[in-house]
C-alpha cells in the first residue's frame, strides 16, 4: 500500500464522515440560529431555551435521514473491504 492509496482512503472516510454528519449539524445550526433570532426580537435572554428546540429538531432529523446515513456507512464499508481484498 503506498501513499497515494492511504490519501484516497482518508479522503473518502472524511468525505462520507461529512455527509453523514453534515446534515444533522446543519438542521441543529439553523433551528439554533431560528432560536436566537427569535430570542433577539422579542428580547427574551433565556439561555435554556434554545436546547429543547434543537435537539427535538436534531433527534427528528436523525429519525429521518438515518436511511441515508446507513447508506452511505455501507457503501463506504463495502469500500474498504473492496480495498482489503485488493491487497497483494
Amino acid at each position: 500500500m503506498n501513499e497515494t492509496q492511504i490519501i484516497d482512503i482518508a479522503r473518502d472516510g472524511v468525505m462520507t464522515m461529512i455527509l453523514v454528519a453534515g446534515p444533522i449539524l446543519v438542521v441543529g445550526l439553523v433551528v439554533g440560529l431560528l432560536v436566537t433570532l427569535i430570542q433577539t426580537v422579542t428580547s427574551l435572554q433565556e439561555q435554556t431555551l434554545t436546547f429543547v428546540p434543537k435537539l427535538l429538531a436534531t433527534f427528528f432529523s436523525l429519525i429521518f435521514l438515518l436511511p441515508f446515513m446507513m447508506h452511505e456507512m455501507t457503501d463506504f464499508m463495502q469500500r474498504m473491504m473492496d480495498n482489503i481484498i485488493a491487497l497483494p
